[in-house]
Formats: structure tokens, sequence, C-alpha cells
């Protein structure tokens, strides 16, 4: 695969950011939130998500459950999303230092498209048009619409264990020649960035969550964030020349075990 076929590489960019969207993008999971409220609750999917992280299912058993548990009709979901999901205070700031500096946003996630841009547009402005979706989609079931009760499916994006593999849309960039490939970040908090975990250059992983417990169960390199400013001072200081992803990956991931030995 050539740089022509790599979507984010069309402006010749120097950096790109792949970033998770529930959770990372946002203050709260948007699918998180239609299992606990409408779906089969809390306590369920908190027990998929432990069974997932020390392998007794995969992801995409544990997330096809929680999805299947919603039954609302797709509208009624996006606007329940749409009144009680919330930005990241400094994602906008991070979006327009972005656009000013061609780093291009890819969002991969394991969430449904329409979902997700429907957020990006609510939360972020018709500007959010240039972020590029890579996710799993929605469909509704036989002759149904997606918008009735139990009317739709979700469709998983490959047949990976993850339902979405997100390592799959990274790798054909981090394969590029070394005077192409651009210096690659990455931003999540967790079971589903489990398969982009080592695939970049520097790894944002959200303080507290399940993606910081993976990483150091298994020594990959990460720094954590509690928001976008941080994400934003240290890429500024990347792309200005004042650090290096490196130095940065390695300060970080020993600040983190420094507080944990407290």
């Amino acid at each position: 695969m050539g740089v022509k076929d790599l979507p984010a590489m069309q402006s010749d960019p120097k950096f790109i950011f792949f970033t998770d969207f529930d959770g990372t993008i946002t203050l709260a999971d948007s699918n998180d939130y239609l299992t606990d409220n409408i779906g089969y609750g809390q306590p369920l999917r908190k027990q998929g998500n432990k069974d997932t992280l020390e392998g007794k299912i995969t992801f995409r058993e544990s997330f096809k459950g929680m999805m299947e548990s919603v039954t609302a009709p797709y509208n009624e979901c996006i606007d329940l999303l749409v009144r009680n999901i919330k930005l990241d205070p400094y994602f906008k700031n991070f979006f327009d230092y972005s656009v000013r500096t061609n780093i291009p946003i890819v969002v991969l996630s394991s969430g449904m498209v329409p979902v997700i841009r429907a957020l990006l547009d609510h939360l972020v402005g018709p500007e959010s048009s240039k972020i590029q979706i890579v996710s799993n989609d929605v469909k509704p079931k036989p002759g149904k619409s997606i918008n009735e009760p139990d009317g739709w499916d979700l469709v998983f994006h490959d047949d990976s264990d993850f339902g979405h593999d997100k390592s799959l849309t990274i790798r054909p960039y981090a394969q590029l020649p070394p005077e192409q490939r651009p210096t690659m970040f990455y931003a999540g908090d967790g079971v589903s960035d489990l398969s982009a975990a080592k695939e970049t250059d520097l790894l944002f992983a959200k303080k507290g969550n399940d993606l910081v417990t993976y990483c150091a169960r298994l020594d990959i390199p990460f720094t954590t964030f509690v928001d976008w400013k941080s994400i934003t001072e240290t890429v500024k200081d990347i792309v200005d020349g004042k650090q290096t992803v490196q130095n940065a990956a390695r300060e970080g991931y020993e600040i983190y075990k420094k507080e944990l030995a407290k």
C-alpha cells in the first residue's frame, strides 16, 4: 500500500494523530452509557471488561453482548447520547491546532460511525468533517428499520477478536519508507485500544483506565494523560523540536512507575 492509498497522507503530513473516541475524546464512553442506562447494566458490562482483560472472552464477544442488550430505536440512542455525552474540554483546542499545523486526526473506534459522527458534529462543529473515522457500523435487522425498537444490529469492522483491530489501520502508515513515514501518536483509554498500543511512536494512555494496566503489565512504554491539555502540550513540544517521542514515552513511563511505587 502506497502513500496515495492512505487517506491521512493526502496532505503530506509529518505527524498523524490516531485516537480512540469514547472516553478519550469524550468524557464518558457512549457505548458504556447506552449499556448502563438502557441495556443490561453496569455490573454485567464491567464483568465483561474484566473477563476480556483476563483473556476469558474476546473484546468482540463482550462488545457484541453490550450492544445486543440495547434495543431502543437507533435515532433515540443518538438523541440520548447527544444530550448526555460531553467533550473533553481541551479537545477542541487540539483540533484547531491540528488543522493549523497539518496534523490529521484519525478516529479509530470500536463504536459505531453514525454515533461518532453525530457527536463530533454536535460537540466540535461542522469542521469535524475533517476528522477521518474508522469504526464499526450499524445495519437494520431483516425487515426492519434501525429507527424502530430492536431494529438494528452492530456491524463489526473486521473479523478479528477485537471486532475492529485498530492496528490494521495504523500498520500501513508504520510500514512506509523512512523518508515518507510520519511520526505517529495514539491516545486511548481502554480494552478496545489493546491492539493499537504497540503500533505508534508515542502512546498516550488515559490515567486510571484499563489501557494503563495492560501496557504496564506488558512493559509497553506510554505516557499517561488526564485530558487533552497535556496531550496538546506534549505534541507541541515534539512538533517544535523541544522534545522527542522516545524521551516523552520514557519519561512518562518512569513517572507512572514512580507513582505506582508510592
